[in-house]
C-alpha cells in the first residue's frame, strides 16, 4: 500500500511538472517565434519598425503588468485554476494572431495574448513549489526549465521552416496543439491546490502598472522612429515614470497589493530581481535585432535565422538541470555571479561575431557561450526567489520575478530601438557626406530609396554598425548583473536537507 501511496504522489508530481512544461513552452517561445518573422510581417503589413516593436511589446506590456496579478490571483484563488484559464486565453489568443490581417489587429491580439501568459507563467514555477519540497525544488525546477528550452530551441526553427514555406500567421498557430494537451493534462492530472485567502484583487495597481509602463514603452519606441514628435515622446516617457511611482505608492498603501513591497526586505529576493532586470534587459535586447540582422545584412533565410537560437536553448536546457542540483548542493553565489558575467562576455563578442557573418565558425560558438552563462544561472535565480519567500507566497514571488523580466524585455526593445538606429546612421555616415544625407531619416531595419546610387553593401554596414552599438550595452548591463548576483547572495550557501 505505502508503494502504491509513493507511486501515485511521484506519478502527480511528473504531471506537474510536464504540464508547466507545455504550458511555460508556449510563452518561452513566443518571443524567439515573433523576432524570426519580423521583415516578413513587416513586409506583409506594410509597418514601420515602431509597428514591429510594438508587436513584440504590446505583448510583453501585458505580459508584464498583469503578472503580478496572475502570481496573487493563484495564491487567492487556487494555483490550479488560474494557470488553466491563463492557457484557454493564450491559446484563444494565438489563434486570433495566427487569423490577424492587419498590424492593429495583431497588436491587440498579441496584447491579450500576454494576459494569457500572465496567469499561466507564475503558475507553472508555483505548481512546482507547491508540490515539491525546499529539497527536492531546485532539480524540479531544473528539470522545467531544461525540458522548456528544449522545446522553445525547436520553436524559431519551426517558426522560420513555416515563415518561408507559407504565411507567417502559421507561427502562431503551433501553439493551438500544445495549449490544448497543456490543458487536459492539467485538468486532469494535477491534483488541486488549496486556495489562499479571498482577498480583492488589485485592480488600481494592475492599471497604473499598465498604464505606466505603456506610456513609458511608447515614449521610447517614438524617440527611435523617423518623424516622431520628440515632444510628445519625452512628455509620454515622462508620464509613464510618474505612473510608475503612483504605482509604488499605491503598493505600499494598498491592503492586497499584487506587489508587497515588503518582500523586498529581503536582501536576496531583492538582489536576484535587480539581477534580472539587467540581464534580462540584456538578453532581449540583443536577441530581438539578431536575427533581423542575420536576414538583412548576411542574406540569411528565416529557417536558418530562426536556428541560431538552437545552440543557446540547447546548451542553456542542458545546463539548467545542472545548475538547479548545483544550487541544491553548493548554493546560490558562484552560480549567481559567473553565469551572468559568462553570458555578458558572449554578448560583447555578438558585435565581431555578425562583422563576419560565418555561421559555424562565428555566431554558433557565440551563441553557445551565451546559452553556457544563461544555463547555469537561471535554476538558480528562480530557485532563490522560490526559497527567499514563505510558502504561501510563491506565487506572488515568482509573478515578481517573471514580471521583472518581462518589464526588463520591454524596455529593452523599446529603448535600445533608439541606440539602434542612432549606430546604424552613424555607420552610414561614415561613408561620407552624401550616405549620411540618406540616411538622416531612415531607421533600423528600413533601407532609404536610392541607397545601391551611394555604395552597395553600406546598409548592410550600417545594419552591423547599429547592431553593435546595441551589445555594447547590452554586455555591460550583463557585467553589472553578474555583481548584484555576488551581492545579493552573499550569506547564501548550500542547503542542506535531512
Amino acid at each position: 500500500m505505502e508503494q502504491t501511496v509513493s507511486g501515485t504522489i511521484r506519478s502527480s508530481k511528473s504531471f506537474v511538472v510536464w504540464s508547466a512544461i507545455l504550458a511555460s513552452s508556449m510563452v518561452f517561445a513566443d518571443g524567439a517565434i515573433v523576432t524570426v518573422a519580423i521583415p516578413r510581417m513587416r513586409e506583409s503589413l506594410h509597418a514601420s519598425l515602431a509597428e514591429m516593436q510594438w508587436v513584440t511589446n504590446a505583448y510583453a506590456l501585458t505580459l508584464s503588468a498583469f503578472l503580478l496579478l496572475g502570481g496573487a490571483a493563484g495564491d487567492t484563488y487556487g494555483l490550479k485554476r488560474i494557470f488553466m484559464i491563463g492557457i484557454a486565453v493564450f491559446g484563444a489568443a494565438s489563434l486570433a494572431c495566427g487569423l490577424s490581417g492587419t498590424v492593429e489587429i495583431l497588436i491587440v491580439a498579441r496584447a491579450v495574448q500576454g494576459i494569457g501568459g500572465a496567469l499561466l507563467v507564475p503558475g507553472s514555477l508555483a505548481l512546482i513549489s507547491a508540490h515539491f519540497s525546499q529539497g527536492e525544488r531546485g532539480r524540479a525546477i531544473g528539470t522545467w526549465a531544461a525540458a522548456s528550452g528544449i522545446a522553445a530551441a525547436l520553436g524559431p526553427i519551426l517558426g522560420g521552416w513555416l515563415i518561408d514555406i507559407g504565411p507567417w500567421q502559421a507561427i502562431f498557430w503551433i501553439n493551438l496543439p500544445l495549449a490544448a494537451l497543456a490543458f487536459w493534462l492539467c485538468a486532469t492530472r494535477v491534483p488541486e491546490s488549496l486556495s489562499g485567502i479571498d482577498a480583492p484583487m488589485d485592480v488600481v495597481g494592475s492599471v497604473l502598472a499598465v498604464a505606466g509602463l505603456g506610456c513609458l514603452a511608447y515614449g521610447l519606441t517614438a524617440l527611435g522612429e523617423a518623424g516622431a514628435d520628440r515632444g510628445i515622446a519625452v512628455a509620454s516617457s515622462l508620464a509613464g515614470l510618474g505612473l510608475l511611482a503612483a504605482f509604488i505608492i499605491h503598493e505600499s498603501r494598498a491592503a492586497a497589493p499584487m506587489m508587497p513591497l515588503d518582500l523586498f526586505h529581503v536582501r536576496a529576493f531583492a538582489g536576484v530581481n535587480v539581477l534580472t532586470l539587467l540581464l534580462y534587459f540584456a538578453m532581449s535586447g540583443a536577441l530581438f535585432f539578431l536575427p533581423t540582422v542575420l536576414i538583412e545584412a548576411h542574406g540569411y533565410s528565416a529557417a536558418k535565422a530562426g536556428s541560431v537560437f538552437l545552440p543557446f536553448t540547447i546548451v542553456m536546457a542542458v545546463l539548467s538541470r545542472l545548475g538547479g542540483m548545483l544550487a541544491d548542493r553548493f548554493g546560490v553565489r558562484m552560480l549567481l555571479t559567473a553565469g551572468p558575467a559568462v553570458t555578458g562576455l558572449s554578448f560583447g563578442l555578438l558585435a565581431p561575431a555578425m562583422a563576419s557573418g560565418d555561421y559555424w565558425l562565428a555566431i554558433v560558438p557565440v551563441m553557445i557561450l551565451m546559452g553556457t552563462g544563461m544555463g547555469i544561472t537561471v535554476a538558480p535565480l528562480s530557485t532563490t526567489v522560490m526559497n527567499a519567500v514563505p510558502d504561501d507566497r510563491v506565487g506572488v514571488a515568482s509573478g515578481i520575478n517573471n514580471a521583472v523580466s518581462r518589464v526588463a524585455g520591454l524596455l529593452a526593445v523599446a529603448g535600445l530601438g533608439v541606440v539602434a538606429t542612432l549606430g546604424f546612421r552613424q555607420s552610414a555616415a561614415s561613408a561620407g557626406p552624401a550616405a549620411a544625407d540618406l540616411f538622416a531619416q531612415a531607421t533600423f531595419g528600413a533601407p532609404p530609396s536610392g541607397l545601391d546610387d551611394v555604395a552597395p553593401g553600406l546598409y548592410a554596414e550600417a545594419m552591423i554598425g547599429g547592431f553593435r552599438a546595441v551589445t555594447l550595452i547590452c554586455a555591460g548591463a550583463a557585467v553589472l548583473s553578474a555583481w548584484f548576483g555576488y551581492r545579493a547572495t552573499a550569506a547564501s550557501g548550500p542547503r542542506r536537507t535531512r
